[in-house]
């Protein structure tokens, strides 16, 4: 509707520019935009399906508030600085191995920076373990568009899957991390949920 009011308010504008009118006529232009103005300025009632979408919406997000309220996220986890960026699917947590070594995990996926080559280590973070699926090298200076994967971890023969899990371990990625990961994830879960259906609701209302 406020459209069409728009559309007809710049066509009789239009008109009053374009061409000559009387007296009589400039009042009932200056009538009608009264009136499309006054009634641009009510309030819209909300049809029965907005008003039942919100209550349900509404609803929601009180339950998921006091069920199972998310807490603050923490920054930081022993060595490695937590990295949370609100809205979106990952964080990023960066620590140093030594003086010339930079560690960088991503919860759920991978964006390294411009560099010389890279271990990469995609891992799953359970509540009791750190499963470690993949191990592979990733060259940035001249990578293919989809490099190598390397074999299956669990299938590697178990000298060089311990060698590799004391690696990481060494470096802080361990079970105390997974567990960490776990809850951590388990709680931005919430918190963006939460946020969804507050922006849901936001749209409805409009």
């Amino acid at each position: 509707m406020a459209c069409l009011i728009r559309t007809a308010r710049r066509t009789l504008i239009h008109g009053l520019y374009r061409h000559h009118i009387s007296l009589q006529s400039r009042k009932a232009i200056s009538a009608f935009l009264l009136q499309a103005r006054l009634f641009a300025s009510e309030p819209v009632a909300k049809s029965p399906f907005q008003a039942n979408i919100l209550r349900i919406l509404r609803t929601e997000i009180e339950y998921q508030s006091e069920y199972a309220p998310p807490h603050q996220p923490v920054t930081k986890f022993n060595s490695f600085m937590v990295e949370d960026r609100p809205g979106e699917q990952w964080i990023t947590m960066r620590g140093k191995f030594g003086d010339a070594e930079s560690i960088k995990i991503e919860a759920t996926m991978f964006d390294g920076d411009d560099g010389g080559d890279e271990l990469e280590f995609l891992c799953s973070a359970w509540p009791d373990l750190l499963e470690v699926q993949k191990v592979y090298m990733l060259r940035r200076d001249g990578m293919p568009a989809r490099p190598y994967m390397g074999p299956d971890f669990r299938k590697l023969d178990a000298k060089i899957q311990r060698a590799l899990k004391e690696y990481l371990e060494a470096r802080g990625v361990n079970h105390e991390l997974s567990v960490f990961l776990h809850e951590y994830m388990m709680n931005k879960d919430r918190t963006e949920l939460i946020q969804w259906f507050g922006d849901v609701e936001s749209f409805v209302e409009k």
